[in-house]
């Protein structure tokens, strides 16, 4: 099905087609982990692209107490998906609950597909990237030397559950949207 409305680039063309700065900075995009039996989503922003032991590579900072960073870390696999501006109140409503202890996905007004390599992403989005983990990190307040940044984690880092991972993916699959 993916195949019928997503067509596959390389990590490469995503510059060509999108401003990165924006996916990242302006976009809300959801997090998912999981097959068609048992998945979980939750809304990101912020990160980055780049090159990482010379594989294109995406990179967020998720919350360490988000049951999705617990699923990613187990199964490894995950997707970023980037919506059009109308389904900001489905991202945000992600953002809103856990899947730990809700069944939220079922509540949430998206329709899941599955991509070939088996992951689960959403029929609504424009943008589909999957990623293989690469490393999870939790930075520390000496490794930042710019004083904006220590004063964001200082601001932010008001109690251990509000500290967040920085979780590094190799971007093995690229879809986007037939009609962009």
């Amino acid at each position: 099905m993916i195949e019928q409305l997503f067509k596959q680039i390389s990590p490469e063309e995503i510059a060509d087609k999108f401003n990165i700065f924006t996916l990242i900075g302006k976009d809300l995009f959801a997090i998912t982990v999981g097959n068609h039996h048992h998945y979980n989503s939750m809304v990101g922003s912020g990160g980055g692209f780049g090159l990482l032991f010379k594989k294109a590579t995406l990179w967020c900072n998720l919350r360490s107490d988000r049951y999705t960073i617990e699923l990613i870390e187990k199964k490894q696999v995950y997707t970023l998906s980037y919506f059009p501006d109308e389904y900001k109140p489905q991202m945000l409503f992600l953002g809103s609950k856990s899947g730990r202890d809700s069944n939220k996905m079922k509540e949430v007004e998206l329709t899941t597909i599955e991509t070939p390599s088996g992951n689960v992403s959403f029929k609504e989005a424009r943008l589909i990237i999957e990623c293989k983990l690469v490393q999870i990190t939790i930075p520390e307040l000496k490794d930042f030397y710019s004083l904006e940044a220590r004063r964001w984690l200082e601001d932010t880092y008001k109690s251990p559950n509000d500290y967040r991972k920085y979780v590094f993916g190799e971007i093995t699959h690229v879809w986007i949207r037939n009609n962009i």
